[in-house]
């Protein structure tokens, strides 16, 4: 029998104290023919793909240059901070468990969309170009919205692209600058997510290495078996429908 677990007690923190979401990737057309996500980067996390059906691509620009790697179910494919990417949604049926560094930190701020030079000149400009926001006054996230930024970042990674095949590597190097000043204001709160979260989990591993070697297993005693129920609701992302787990709502077996 489950039953739920006490809020007030903390929940055991989730292994690597790292982020987990069921993606279904956008099936929408794009203008350059394709289907699927919109591109952008990762300042200090880097994010792992599983895939579990249906099929697709994984588009990539570095200083290495564009690059495409097939995504397949069995599929496990990972990428470290300043990987601009965009997921290419093949047959419409594309879904990934993604992984993530830092609590699910790609998810809630580490994120700058590949929008054109304009857009990312400051914050208050970047965040009404990438604002979810629909036109009706609701409040509510809107699809329009969503495939309307995916669109406008399309463009900006095309220029990109374009500019590195050309040679030009200070195209990527501009992107990268603006994109860490859009995120500095972000910066005190990203490093409490990391104190509290990988950096704690990392010390407690350390604690319980000392304590067995001095023979004392304490900490086994305190041993838990807890449950994430599968989420209902799904937000509008930045690759496509997200299904975020949300370990302080997980419930003790």
């Amino acid at each position: 029998m489950t039953e739920d677990r006490d809020l007030s007690t903390p929940a055991p923190p989730f292994p690597g104290a790292v982020g987990i979401t069921n993606l279904r990737v956008y099936p929408w057309q794009t203008d350059d023919g394709l289907h699927g996500g919109t591109p952008h980067v990762h300042l200090c996390c880097t994010e792992c793909y599983i895939v579990v059906g249906g099929r697709g691509r994984l588009q990539t620009l570095t200083r290495q240059g564009f690059e495409e790697s097939t995504l397949a179910p069995g599929d496990v494919l990972w990428f470290t901070p300043g990987t601009i990417h965009r997921a290419v949604n093949d047959d419409g049926a594309l879904q990934v468990v993604v992984v993530m560094q830092n609590s699910g930190l790609p998810e809630a701020g580490d994120a700058v969309l590949t929008l054109p030079p304009g857009q990312l000149t400051d914050p208050a400009t970047y965040r009404r170009a990438v604002s979810l926001t629909g036109p009706d006054g609701s409040g509510r996230p809107s699809a329009e919205r969503a495939r309307a930024r995916r669109d406008l970042a399309i463009e900006g990674f095309a220029e990109l692209r374009r500019r590195n095949a050309a040679g030009d590597t200070g195209a990527l190097d501009d992107f990268y600058a603006a994109a860490a000043a859009l995120v500095r204001p972000q910066l005190d709160a990203w490093q409490a997510r990391w104190e509290q979260g990988a950096a704690a989990v990392s010390r407690q591993t350390g604690e319980q290495l000392d304590a067995l070697r001095r023979g004392d297993h304490r900490h086994l005693a305190e041993a838990t078996v807890t449950r994430i129920v599968q989420p209902e609701q799904t937000t509008l992302g930045m690759c496509g429908f997200l299904s975020p787990y949300d370990p302080p709502h997980a419930r003790r077996d």
